[in-house]
């Protein structure tokens, strides 16, 4: 098996026409595995299938761009490694926690708001969900095209960064999941853990996971840094659009005066040392 996938690498479809050729048919996959997606939610009226198979979409199209890229071999062989581990894990964890029966509180805020338009509406949400995740795979076709040999020094910080930002998630991941099934999280705020010094430490790690990507493209040619778009679009997607604001409001909706404590004592986002006294909020 590895043999046939280093021959097939090996031997890349030349021309800069077949790539171009190649992401078209990733963007068009993408938009595809979203208008699933939004008929699965449609039919299940579970929104935690959206991002399972959003994440799965961005893992099988950044497998397929590092495959038929032009780089190094070894780089494309470990990028796909890199990237399935992203999918798989993510993936799994999203998906195990919706077969639980268990509502993702964001697109439930949207759908009761959008009223009688939300199936259109969701449909549209997602194709631009679609258009996000092509930047997140264009930057890993980046760093699998790169034809420096694998692994250079950059290639070691960025593997560094992808293994942290991996088992850091895994472990907010884990350590939320077992305050959910306390009695204390009907009403409390989850501060175990990475949970002390972040309020959204997965969202952190996440986006640390995509951070790794320039340091793999980083090439000669200068299209190479638009990999750059992936950590910047999944920080501001994060932070400011479809993460942490609407989880937020979820939260003091729920939670109020104990959650409102929380925020004056713990960063929103970046890991910091715990506050004594109320302050602005940091990210």
């Amino acid at each position: 098996m590895c043999k046939a996938v280093e021959k097939l690498v090996s031997n890349p479809p030349d021309g800069k026409t077949m790539d171009l050729s190649l992401l078209v048919l990733i963007a068009i996959l993408l938009s595809l595995a979203m208008a699933i997606a939004w008929a699965i939610q449609r039919f299940t009226g579970l929104s935690g299938w959206i991002d399972t198979i959003w994440t799965a979409a961005v893992g099988v199209g950044g497998m397929t761009a590092a495959l038929f890229s032009n780089g190094d071999v070894d780089r494309r062989i470990a990028l796909m490694i890199i990237i399935a581990a992203w999918a798989l894990r993510l993936g799994g964890h999203i998906g195990s926690r919706t077969r639980g029966g268990s509502e993702d509180p964001r697109y439930a805020r949207l759908i009761a708001e959008w009223g009688d338009s939300a199936a259109w509406r969701l449909f549209l949400f997602l194709q631009i969900q679609a258009l996000a995740a092509f930047v997140l795979v264009l930057a890993v076709y980046l760093a699998a095209n790169n034809d420096i040999a694998f692994p250079s020094l950059h290639d070691g910080i960025a593997v560094l960064i992808a293994a942290v930002a991996l088992v850091g998630e895994a472990i907010a991941d884990v350590q939320l999941a077992r305050f959910r099934k306390t009695p204390q999280a009907k009403t409390e705020v989850c501060e175990a853990g990475l949970w002390r010094y972040s309020r959204h430490p997965n969202y952190f790690f996440e986006w640390l996971f995509w951070c790794c990507w320039p340091l793999f493209a980083i090439a000669a040619p200068i299209s190479s840094w638009l990999s750059i778009f992936a950590p910047l679009l999944m920080y501001w997607l994060l932070v400011h659009v479809s993460g942490i604001p609407p989880l937020e409001e979820h939260m003091l909706r729920s939670r109020g005066e104990k959650f409102r404590a929380l925020q004056s004592r713990v960063n929103a986002f970046f890991p910091a040392p715990r506050r004594q006294r109320p302050q602005g909020d940091e990210r």
